[in-house]
């Protein structure tokens, strides 16, 4: 009977010291590894930040259409690369080979639980205003355009800054008194490269030329290149495109042209990217500049705000010349004189001064001639 009463006596001491082991234990580990119990929390705050995943829908020119499109992909790399992120972990894209793709697209990122969609084009307006309202829980941003809607930001360039630009390195650069200007649709937004690349041309000489061609499409080279064609074969030297993928037929038909007469002048000036690379030829190159739009650091940006919970929701954002949102590319060093780099950047100055007021569209731009 006694040994019973000592079993269980014992058993009942055992309990108690592992309940009481226990709870020193973990008052133990709560005194002596507080910071690790608040590292803990900030453990959970990374995992909940590196959740955040952002993606992009295409307009029709394609992912690697050397131009716009993939401007705003690179830029999306570029964020992803900032945080530790890879293609379909964390960030992705949705291409769009016809408008009839863009709702689609849209919605299947939202139901793979993005938490930043970006809409690649004004086109895109209808479909990115038509699923912000049905989900109000997800972000969205649209570049060259603005959807007024609480979750979408609106991306916009000062394009006719940075096209004024590059009009006045084709006005001191032409032989010919010739340029060219092919856009792809005809629309407000192309407009506003037209307008500031004639303004910038007839800042210089208002008696150049300026031939103004639109292919009506974004992803047509051959006609770009058809465009191209008729222009140089009427004394055109220079050619500025804004045109997306349509702008590769023009860069093809200029390369064609100096391989078989290395010769001749005749260039081309590249948008939205540095396109200088597209203009190699041998051991001459066609790219006289580029009219850089800053797409990839708008998204970017963006991307980053909105991953830190400073998303610009119902805001317009303006990128320029005052913050690097728009420029001219100088990458072609022996195409671009001293000269003309020292006057791009002088009328670069006046500009951000306010000393000229680049125009926007051809309204505009017949009056800023006329008072030339």
């Amino acid at each position: 009977m006694k040994n019973r009463k000592f079993i269980l006596l014992a058993a009942m001491l055992l309990t108690i010291g592992m309940i009481l082991a226990a709870c020193g234990g973990g008052s133990g580990e709560e005194n002596t590894d507080g910071d690790n119990g608040s590292g803990s929390e900030d453990n959970t705050a990374n995992e909940e930040t590196s959740d955040f995943s952002s993606a992009m829908v295409t307009d029709v020119g394609g992912v690697d259409d050397k131009s716009f499109n993939q401007s705003a992909w690179e830029g999306l790399n570029a964020w992803g690369d900032e945080h530790g992120l890879s293609k379909g972990e964390g960030f992705d894209y949705a291409q769009s080979n016809d408008k009839s793709d863009y709702l689609p697209n849209l919605t299947r990122l939202v139901k793979q639980d993005y938490n930043l969609i970006f809409g690649i084009g004004y086109k895109l307006h209808d479909a990115i205003a038509k699923v912000a309202g049905q989900y109000p829980e997800t972000n969205f941003a649209i570049v060259d355009d603005v959807v007024e809607e609480s979750n979408v930001a609106s991306l916009t360039f000062k394009e006719q800054q940075g096209s004024f630009l590059v009009g006045v390195a084709a006005a001191m650069k032409t032989k010919t008194n010739k340029v060219g200007f092919v856009g792809g649709v005809d629309g407000a937004l192309i407009n506003k490269f037209e307008s500031g690349f004639i303004a910038g041309v007839k800042s210089v000489d208002p008696e150049i030329d300026v031939d103004v061609q639109y292919a009506e499409s974004f992803a047509a080279p051959d006609k770009g290149k058809l465009i191209a064609s008729n222009m140089y074969g009427n004394d055109v030297d220079v050619i500025y495109h804004s045109s997306g993928a349509t702008g590769n037929g023009v860069f093809a038909q200029a390369k064609d042209i100096k391989q078989n007469d290395p010769e001749r002048e005749i260039w081309v000036i590249g948008v939205d990217r540095d396109q200088y690379e597209e203009g190699q030829i041998g051991d001459h190159n066609v790219t006289l500049t580029s009219m850089v739009k800053r797409v990839d650091i708008a998204v970017q940006d963006v991307s980053n705000r909105a991953m830190t919970d400073d998303f610009p929701g119902g805001e317009v954002l303006a990128y320029g010349l005052e913050d690097g949102g728009v420029s001219a590319a100088k990458t072609n060093e022996e195409a671009l004189t001293d000269e003309i780099v020292t006057a791009i950047e002088d009328w670069k100055e006046k500009i951000i001064n306010g000393d000229v007021e680049v125009p926007q569209t051809r309204e505009e731009t017949d009056a800023f001639v006329e008072a030339l």
